[in-house]
């Protein structure tokens, strides 16, 4: 097969993929960039919550790749398959070779729906939804619509995931619908979570204790699902002590949201830039490879210890291209920038109520409106998620701009 050769290639033609490639250009025109990404189309991802309970609509969630291509880059569509570090050269599936000075890696996440037994086979009919495809959040809002009372649940895993507060902002939207609808003292809602706590920064947890108070959920802890029986409508959970199974536990469910448990692509797996939990291996704040000096890593297969959210993206991105773009000149980190670990959770609580989390590594607040308690529920916080931020994704941060 042929052979193709650019000076940087960034595998990954999402979020992280685009703004970087906008971010580079901006820098320098000059600059030869190809993108390996195979979809056709762009989604919106973070509005998926909101479909789901039937405030967005999904046609407005998803646009064509091409038309935020960055003018002058090369796009390969196509997947890659293997990673060659030592060669500088990275394999696709139509068994190409493309070969690069830099290499740039934002694959995103892999879902596993395998994970969970009957979950392929039922999600999207039988009351089982999840949010985190586009072709199935439109079922939530179905699903929830038909419901009319009975043991609701909402499952998080116990594996990292894009946007970690996505399990329970559909949970509190559903628990709203069932209020405004009456049927909240009808209803049986369960957090079931593989984790100990209900978010990791305490000031924005006692919050949502409150929410959690006000819907009456019942939040059921190191639970991680790993069976979904359709025909009985039970959700089989492993009981987790230390983080391993020590025992099982079968709940009832008449409707049922899975957040199924996710991690890097395949390739990044197998591939000598994978740490041992099989993220890619970078150094936290300059995102630049810990193993080879001529890659760089951002977005959700990263191995940084932040929330894997867009907003983190868009905090990655500048720093990532600056120190890329001070090593392509340099053939160092001098002057390096520094990923502080930021990252914000649009937490929706309710409809016409948001809590905005902003933190960093060490879990500290990182507000960008001190003049108002953003640990508090905010209406103002609401519109901005339904209405600016996807102008601004679409507008400026998709064109370097933001």
């Amino acid at each position: 097969m042929s052979a193709l050769h650019h000076q940087i290639v960034i595998v990954g033609g999402g979020t992280a993929g685009i703004t970087v490639a906008a971010q580079l250009l901006r820098k320098n025109k000059a600059l030869d960039i190809a993108i390996v990404e195979p979809s056709e189309k762009h989604y919106y991802q973070p509005a998926w919550t909101l479909v789901a309970a039937g405030t967005y609509r999904i046609e407005d969630t998803v646009r064509p790749e091409a038309d935020y291509m960055p003018a002058g880059v090369t796009w390969l569509k196509d997947m890659v398959t293997g990673l060659n570090p030592e060669e500088n050269n990275l394999t696709l599936s139509d068994g190409r070779i493309v070969s690069y000075d830099y290499l740039v890696l934002c694959p995103g996440i892999q879902i596993d729906w395998h994970k969970i037994k009957g979950l392929k086979e039922t999600v999207g009919k039988n009351n089982v939804c999840c949010n985190y495809d586009f072709k199935l959040a439109p079922y939530t809002w179905e699903a929830l619509k038909n419901f009319k009372g009975g043991t609701a649940l909402f499952t998080n895993p116990n594996t990292p995931v894009k946007c970690g507060g996505a399990p329970q902002k559909i949970m509190y939207l559903a628990a709203d619908y069932m209020r405004k609808n009456s049927l909240l003292s009808k209803s049986d809602i369960h957090f079931t979570t593989a984790g100990g706590v209900i978010f990791g920064v305490k000031v924005f947890a006692e919050t949502l204790n409150k929410v959690i108070e006000r819907y009456g959920i019942k939040t059921d802890f190191h639970l991680n699902l790993k069976e979904i029986r359709p025909e009985a409508q039970e959700a089989v959970y492993d009981v987790l002590e230390n983080g391993q199974p020590a025992g099982e536990k079968v709940m009832h469910y008449d409707f049922i949201h899975v957040t199924p448990p996710m991690s890097a692509p395949d390739f990044i797996k197998q591939s000598p830039l994978a740490n041992a939990a099989g993220w890619i291996d970078v150094d936290k704040h300059t995102l630049q490879s810990t193993k080879f000096a001529n890659v760089f890593g951002l977005g959700d297969a990263a191995g940084t210890p932040n929330a894997k959210t867009g907003a983190a993206i868009r905090k990655q991105a500048p720093v990532l291209v600056h120190n890329l773009y001070n090593f392509i000149k340099n053939g160092n980190l001098a002057d390096a920038h520094s990923y502080n670990g930021y990252g914000s959770c649009p937490l929706i609580t309710g409809y016409g109520k948001l809590v905005l989390a902003e933190f960093d590594y060490n879990n500290n607040p990182t507000p960008s409106f001190p003049f108002i308690n953003q640990a508090k529920e905010h209406y103002s916080m609401w519109l901005m998620k339904k209405y600016a931020l996807p102008f601004m994704y679409w507008n400026l941060m998709l064109k370097g701009l933001a």
